[in-house]
């Protein structure tokens, strides 16, 4: 039985040092991206990975493969998806959160014809705590029973904790603004293969 490759982390400073040599793969949504991403970073959200694999293959063979998200836990994510499929990627320890919070540039795309939206973090807090004050506001004013709409996201929030997995953020990146386009993922796959 083959053993699947870890997933390699690298500091922002080895990553900096070494980023000319390296495949750099966003797996945030585009929205995500286009708001400041990894200079030369190529845009394959999270859950267009797979999509992508015959791709991501070949660009591992010819040298290293960076993945990248905001925080560090999708891309983890996507490592783990592609140690499975015998690939071998390194994670940004920090994500493009701790790029940034070093003083590296960002890249933002002029003219990208995307609105650039928040970070899929910001986005569940702000759900979070809107769908909290709804049913705190509604509880007293239109019906007690809307006061359970605050324990549902409390408890949620706990399990996401405990699992470190958010429904959530699963549910926000249907939203129309942070789907991929099949357009733009060709398009990234295109610039993929030309490299």
């Amino acid at each position: 039985m083959t053993v699947p490759p870890r997933p390699v982390v690298l500091g922002v400073g080895e990553a900096r040092s070494r980023l000319r040599d390296l495949t750099v793969i966003d797996v945030r949504t585009p929205g995500e991206y286009v708001s400041g991403h990894v200079p030369g970073a190529l845009n394959v959200p999270l859950d267009q990975v797979r999509r992508a694999l015959p791709d991501l293959r070949r660009a591992a063979e010819r040298g290293d493969v960076l993945m990248v998200c905001a925080s560090g836990n999708r891309s983890q994510a996507a490592c783990e998806l592609l140690a499975g499929e015998g690939i071998a990627a390194a994670t940004l320890a920090g994500g493009t959160t701790a790029w940034a919070a070093q003083g590296n540039d960002l890249d933002r795309p002029a003219n990208s014809g995307t609105r650039a939206v928040w970070a899929m973090e910001r986005q569940v807090r702000f759900a979070a705590g809107t769908l909290v004050l709804a049913g705190l506001a509604l509880g007293p004013l239109v019906h007690p029973a809307f006061q359970l709409l605050s324990a549902g996201v409390a408890g949620g929030l706990v399990l996401s904790a405990l699992t470190d997995t958010c429904t959530m953020a699963v549910l926000l990146g249907k939203l129309p603004h942070n789907r991929p386009r099949a357009a733009d993922l060709e398009a990234t796959l295109a610039a993929l293969r030309s490299r």
